[in-house]
């Protein structure tokens, strides 16, 4: 068995000393959790009834308290394609907990938007602080201390961070987190993008760009592209909180529906009145979250998660910022080049070997944790395999798993000991105008580095505006200020790729500098994002001018203008917070903590 790199060890014990305090501190809650939760037998009679009067089904099984009940927790809607699928979930979940003699409940639903449908809306503004709210949904639907176990069903952006800490809240039970796939593979990415370029430069008509975004997204199940929704999957394989190989297993299919099968079975047998308890608490700890950070660097994942992992670490005791992340990169190579880094999509990236390989060949290398506490009856060496289907002798089907071999295709995945590039795909830039993420692995290397006259905007919008006026037609680094977290809720600025990729394309040296987020679906265009301190409250870029001269380099970790930025005051937010329910979120905004912490108002408490 090969030792762990030095890098990692030395990464994971830092995390481990520094959150010494706060997670002895959380396993003190959970552990105390545990021995209040009560015997439901003891529950006053009114209570119960209140519980199951609804379960008709399984009122007798409840009534004797004959297994285990399980809480599923939904985010099912049918505006999401990637949730669609979790609308007949709650029936055959229950049908399963029967088959081992458990019983399930749903215990609540969360919401669920779709960053896809809010992108360069005023809707986006309230997306971060969505996963907030998922998590207090979470808490809410697992207060009722009726439940010994609980199944998470959740894919998208910010929902499986929300459910992951409110879950930890929740730390003595244990769970597990159902995906449901992603959708058959449409039009090319390619070729989507192309079109969304032609039509930022006028070439495309709208009735082209909407059957082209039409044959892209065009059915039930995550979109295909490894974004936040399919990095989030990544991670939860990583930390070892799914049944193994289920992340990219698509919907409606047989082995679809044995992995789901399989994950009530699971979490009916692992509570604390069997005889291997694993709660979510104890498998969620400085390890798998390193593993979780190993994951989205290998894979060149959505550089969302470098606010996501922080947040989720701290509901679990554990303090994790970028400074690890970055020390991670330097030592984690890339195994995977899944679009938008590379042309083939998550559904090429499983069938090449997928998680299974990547999580292969991370650990023959030594390059990730293996004993780690997992969902599984063994440690992470378990999802190093994939999920098949054969036949028992009375012709059912039966779920199996099996090695994964070699890459099924090396220009999708590689071996960690020969990869796409040395490092991991995110890099920590600072200087003068503070700290923000550089996602790496999507930026051709020659871009890594753009010094030139900065042009200031403080909306998406302006900059658009500014492109289709031809005032950026030069050398340029496009600043977009007041993004952040207190002053709109830090919103995706996804609709800035098609114009600056078109400026790039042009021959034009163009980078991004911003306080706002730019998604799993960060592209070609060198871009400073998540930078911190945010521009209200006096934050650097709140003192940058149009023309300072702004350096930004991924080679050496720059991000810094050579103006004296002491000699200004800085300037304030022009805008407003109202409309489209942002003013029910001024409370999020005005206690919200920076990125790196992970952008939170109910974390920024000092209670978690």
């Amino acid at each position: 068995m090969t030792a762990l790199h030095d890098t990692i060890h030395r990464v994971t014990q830092r995390v481990i000393e520094k959150s010494s305090a706060s997670r002895a501190a959380y396993l003190e809650l959970i552990e105390r959790e545990a021995d209040n939760q009560p015997d439901r037998t003891q529950v006053a009679c009114s209570n119960l009834a209140h519980a199951y009067a609804g379960a008709l089904e399984d009122q007798a099984a409840l009534k004797a308290n004959r297994g285990p009940n399980l809480g599923i927790v939904t985010s099912y809607n049918d505006m999401l394609s990637a949730h669609q699928p979790y609308g007949r979930y709650p029936e055959r979940l229950k049908i399963y907990a029967r088959e081992v003699g458990a019983t399930a409940q749903v215990a609540g639903a969360t919401p669920a938007m779709c960053d896809g449908v809010t992108q360069g809306e005023t809707g986006m503004e309230l997306s971060l602080f969505s996963r907030d709210v998922i998590a207090l949904s979470t808490g809410i639907a697992l207060s009722h201390a009726m439940y010994d176990g609980a199944l998470m069903l959740g894919i998208c952006d910010k929902i499986v961070p929300g459910l992951v800490i409110g879950a930890l809240r929740f730390g003595h039970l244990p769970a597990i987190f159902v995906p449901s796939g992603p959708m058959p593979s449409g039009i090319s990415n390619k070729q989507k993008q192309q079109t969304r370029q032609l039509y930022a430069e006028g070439k495309a008509t709208r009735a082209e760009l909407l059957e082209s975004e039409l044959g892209s997204y065009h059915s039930p199940g995550t979109c295909t592209f490894y974004g936040t929704a399919n990095s989030n999957q990544m991670m939860m394989e990583m930390m070892g909180l799914h049944i193994p190989g289920a992340a990219f297993v698509q919907p409606g299919t047989k082995l679809r529906q044995a992995l789901d099968r399989e994950a009530v079975h699971r979490v009916a047998a692992i509570g604390r009145s069997g005889n291997d308890y694993r709660p979510l608490g104890r498998c969620i700890d400085e390890k798998a979250i390193v593993n979780a950070a190993i994951g989205l660097l290998a894979t060149g994942g959505s550089t969302n998660h470098a606010i996501h992992i922080p947040a989720m670490a701290r509901a679990a005791g554990v303090q994790f910022d970028w400074s690890d992340l970055t020390e991670l990169s330097s030592a984690v190579p890339l195994v995977a080049n899944v679009y938008p880094n590379g042309a083939g999509d998550v559904n090429h990236f499983h069938d090449a070997g997928g998680m299974g390989f990547v999580i292969g060949t991370l650990l023959e290398e030594g390059l990730c944790h293996r004993d780690v506490l997992t969902i599984g009856t063994g440690d992470l060496s378990a999802y190093a395999q994939e999920p098949g289907l054969a036949k028992n002798e009375d012709g059912t089907d039966a779920l199996t798993w099996r090695e994964v071999g070699e890459s099924g295709d090396d220009t999708m995945l590689k071996p960690a000991s020969a990869p796409f590039q040395p490092d991991g795909g995110m890099r920590l830039v600072s200087g003068n105008l503070g700290r923000a993420c550089f996602k790496s692995s999507a930026v051709a290397r020659e871009r890594w580095t753009v010094e030139a006259p900065c042009r200031v905007f403080e909306t998406q919008a302006a900059v658009v505006e500014a492109f289709k006026a031809g005032e950026l037609d030069r050398d340029v680094v496009v600043v977009v200020r007041f993004q952040g977290p207190r002053a709109n809720g830090m919103p995706e600025l996804h609709k800035l790729t098609p114009p600056l990729g078109v400026l790039q394309d042009r021959g034009y040296k163009v980078a991004l500098v911003t306080d706002g987020r730019m998604s799993g679906a960060s592209g070609k265009v060198p871009a400073a994002i998540h930078c911190t301190p945010e521009a209200l409250g006096g934050g650097p870029l709140a003192r940058l001018h149009d023309g300072d001269v702004v350096r930004l380099c991924a080679a050496k970790g720059e991000l810094s203008t050579t103006a004296d930025l002491n000699s200004r005051e800085p300037v304030s937010d022009p805008r407003s917070e109202d409309g489209m329910g942002r003013e029910l979120f001024a409370m999020f905004r005005m206690h919200a903590d920076s990125a790196e912490k992970g952008g939170s108002a109910m974390l920024a408490t000092g209670r978690m």
